[in-house]
């Protein structure tokens, strides 16, 4: 069974930087896309950026030129970099990845989700 671990939200202000990471663990061969999903008190959640595993990169409107994504394959992990944040980037950040996994012999793309990790940004 595969995870994803968050970790490195907080409180930041305004204008200030956080760096995020998603560590997956578990029986995987390689991963596919991993994202980051967000969901702010009473809306839904919302895309916020991928990467392939090739490194091609896809951004929200709302966080271009301010919000990084990247990943280490060797480590199975993604980093979110989020630099100018705004009161309105306070949400729970969410994880999402495409680990590879073999079952019966075969190689099985499973989708999974993190658990959330909270970002404030007030001041």
């Amino acid at each position: 069974q595969v995870q994803l671990v968050e970790s490195g939200g907080g409180l930041v202000q305004p204008g200030g930087s956080l760096r995020l990471s998603c560590a997956a663990s578990g029986s995987i061969i390689e991963i596919n896309d991993m994202a980051w999903y967000r969901q702010a008190p009473g809306k839904e959640r919302e895309f916020v950026t991928s990467i392939t595993k090739f490194g091609a990169t896809n951004r929200a409107d709302a966080v271009k030129g301010r919000f990084t994504i990247s990943r280490d394959n060797a480590k199975n992990t993604v980093y979110l970099q989020m630099n100018s944040l705004k009161p309105e980037d306070t949400a729970v950040y969410y994880c999402w990845a495409q680990p590879v996994v073999l079952r019966n012999s075969r190689r099985i793309i499973n989708v999974v989700w993190g658990q959330g990790t909270q970002v404030t940004v007030s001041s």
